[in-house]
């Protein structure tokens, strides 16, 4: 008998531990990556997860490790994690998002390399379309903050010529238009 009471409290602990993760017909986490980041040869993807029927959490990351013609380049990694209010439901219409993002980079196409960091953050405003019940189309702008702490030197390596600068950057600050798998 107590073996038997044992494995349906066990069960019945079970059920109320899961029940609440159950969902029925309901989408809680996509995948995607932003189409305006692969035109720039970044490869990119993010995780999008619902946190509520309304709010959704993306963890985005970026990483650019490409050289070009004549040693240009702008190598940098990028992580932007945004929390996101829906005005319809999560996933679909109209959204309000909080991002923040980080990034180190190093790189340049003229005559001066930069090597530095960035942190800072904005407001993003975005709509998401359903196209069929697992893809989706995305598009987002962002506006907010950075600050640039970088050293600029000439394209030829000179320790001496390195200036150690920051710059404070305000304006867009997000663009995607991103394609979506939804689980």
């Amino acid at each position: 008998m107590n073996t038997l009471s044992c494995k349906i409290g066990c069960l019945v602990a079970l059920f109320v531990v899961l029940f609440p993760c159950m969902k029925a017909k309901s989408q809680i986490v996509a995948v995607k990556t932003n189409a305006l980041y692969w035109l720039t040869t970044t490869p990119n993807a993010a995780v999008e997860l619902a946190l509520g029927r309304k709010v959704t959490l993306e963890a985005m990351a970026a990483y650019n490790p490409w050289t070009f013609k004549d040693d240009k380049k702008m190598r940098f990694w990028l992580a932007q994690p945004e929390l996101r209010y829906w005005f319809c439901e999560k996933f679909e219409g109209h959204f309000l998002g909080l991002h923040l993002h980080g990034a180190q980079y190093f790189g340049g196409f003229n005559e001066k390399r930069y090597d530095g960091y960035l942190a800072g953050g904005g407001l993003t405003y975005g709509y998401n379309w359903i196209l069929s019940p697992h893809w989706n189309l995305e598009l987002a702008l962002g506006l907010g903050y950075a600050r640039l702490w970088y050293d600029e030197s000439p394209r030829v390596p000179c320790k001496k010529c390195v200036e150690a600068r920051h710059k404070d950057y305000l304006g867009p600050t997000k663009a995607a238009l991103s394609v979506i798998y939804m689980f």
